[in-house]
């Protein structure tokens, strides 16, 4: 149901409608996350401060916005997925530098730009799906692994280009240095059962079907496939693996937060900001997403605290943020989507 912020009556009203550049007890949100996975969040911030929470979503273009907006525009923070997106804002300075107590202790640095120019809230695992039929467990357990010829045919993978593939490729940049990951890269190319297509849930019905025996794909799609009937069935015949949990820990991404330039209700923002990184939230918006929380201090929920446990890469996120215009003309020069 849509509704002017004017008629706006509930804790998280969503809307497409200008926000009002200022308001009394609100805070206003610019979003790449749906509302649905935002809205227990939100309610919980709003009966615990009384701030009122309005929500702009948008699948793409909000940076773009809020450069259009200028001065001028209502959004007090911005709510994103993926180190590109986020990093993406400080490039066109969107965002403001914060020092602030609270979230520094809650959440650690290299979940953190070095200014404070955001601040990542939750976490998920960039993870090696396999066939609980035909590859035994512990047959593979690292990325590097991925490149090896004995899994040839046998990989499925999205697009190199999307930003989480983007992220994982300058972790293995930073890690072994461009030349080492760029070997790497071809040899996981030359290991796909097909051409780079769908979406991380595609990779995983892939192997349901036969297509391929190893995917990649973040956690929380095979969090939400193992909570849905239909998806569950599926879900089942793979056998989710933590790449590297031995060693250097699993490449992570992040869903964070970022307090705008602009920002008219900068207080309120801020206190939304803390809130979020608080153990209560945590808990509340890991569950929501399937998500592992970003607080180090707060113990993971739901069905991923069924799994194994995770031991994160702790590689900052910045510096794959860094690594990312490389790992984009390394795609390309390997031809990884053809």
């Amino acid at each position: 149901m849509k509704m002017k912020l004017a008629a706006a009556i509930t804790a998280c009203a969503v809307t497409l409608a200008p926000l009002p550049a200022a308001a009394s007890g609100e805070v206003n949100i610019y979003s790449y996350r749906q509302e649905f996975l935002l809205k227990p969040l939100l309610d919980a911030f709003t009966e615990e401060t009384g701030i009122k929470t309005n929500v702009v979503f948008a699948r793409q273009g909000l940076a773009e916005r809020l450069e259009r907006e200028g001065r001028n525009s209502p959004a007090d923070v911005v709510m994103t997925v993926d180190i590109s997106r986020i990093s993406d804002l400080v490039d066109r300075d969107l965002t403001a530098a914060l020092d602030n107590e609270t979230l520094e202790k809650n959440i650690p640095e290299n979940l953190r730009h070095p200014e404070g120019k955001w601040f990542g809230l939750t976490t998920r695992g960039r993870m090696i799906f396999t066939s609980l039929d035909r590859v035994e467990e512990g047959a593979i357990t690292t990325y590097e692994e991925l490149a090896d010829p004995k899994w040839e045919g046998r990989i499925c993978t999205r697009s190199g280009k999307h930003p989480y593939n983007i992220a994982l490729i300058s972790s293995m940049i930073a890690h072994h240095g461009a030349e080492e990951a760029e070997k790497w890269l071809q040899g996981l190319k030359d290991n796909l059962a097909r051409k780079p297509q769908g979406g991380d849930r595609d990779q995983i019905k892939a192997i349901a079907e036969g297509v391929c025996d190893v995917a990649i794909g973040n956690s929380y799609y095979y969090g939400i496939m193992l909570q849905d009937e239909e998806q569950r069935p599926v879900a089942e015949q793979v056998r989710i693996v933590f790449p590297n949990s031995d060693d250097r820990g699993t490449h992570i991404n992040i869903s964070g937060i970022a307090l705008t330039r602009s920002a008219p209700n900068r207080d309120n923002a801020i206190a939304l900001m803390e809130y979020l990184s608080s153990a209560e939230a945590q808990q509340i918006y890991a569950r929501a997403n399937n998500e592992f929380p970003g607080n180090p201090n707060v113990p993971p929920t739901g069905i991923v605290a069924e799994w194994d446990e995770l031991n994160p890469d702790t590689l900052p996120l910045q510096t794959i943020a860094e690594h990312s215009p490389e790992a984009v003309r390394m795609v390309d020069r390997v031809d990884y989507d053809r």
